[in-house]
């Protein structure tokens, strides 16, 4: 059976477009927008931005594990993820109070450009990435994020940020 070639053109662009909109988002806020608590989370849109940022950040820590356990027996990954998910109370507490303290430093004044260098970083990977690794997989935490799912490949952990973004993006009170 032949696997498709992954598109990395559209990878790219989709990973750009966010890019774009953080810019788009962060130039079009007020002092007052930043401070407003966003919509059904319990962090302020400045904590929110740097969190949609975090999951860039995240999958650039990601695509070596994926790889590595993709190269593992199935039942290593699989342990690993059931001993992730019963972490996540603990994962939950720190994924909220890290975002929290990590805003302070990536605030409104510097939260685009680390996510420019991020996402620099992802799209020079994803070019270099062998086409054969696309197709790697591991066990993942399905717990801690409704967008990782029980086995991610390569190709869904370069997906994930952008899914990511896009949920968060609707959850920000800017201009309200």
């Amino acid at each position: 059976m032949t696997r498709r070639a992954v598109d990395r053109r559209a990878l790219a662009a989709e990973l750009e477009g966010a890019r774009r909109r953080l810019h788009e988002l962060v130039d079009s806020c007020t002092d007052d927008d930043f401070d407003r608590p966003s919509r059904g989370t319990r962090w302020t849109n400045e904590q929110l931005l740097f969190h949609m940022v975090f999951g860039f950040m995240v999958v650039a820590r990601l695509l070596p594990l994926v790889r590595l356990f993709g190269r593992l027996p199935g039942g290593v990954g699989r342990t690993y993820a059931r001993l992730l998910n019963a972490g996540t109370p603990v994962f939950d507490v720190i994924n909220y109070y890290g975002s929290c303290a990590a805003a302070l430093v990536f605030n409104r004044h510097r939260v685009a450009r680390r996510c420019d260098r991020v996402i620099a970083k992802l799209q020079y990977k994803l070019a270099n990435e062998p086409e054969a690794n696309f197709t790697l997989a591991m066990a993942f935490p399905a717990r801690w994020d409704p967008f990782f799912s029980a086995v991610m490949t390569v190709e869904d952990a370069y997906r994930y940020p952008v899914r990511h973004f896009d949920f968060h993006e609707l959850q920000l009170t800017i201009r309200e």
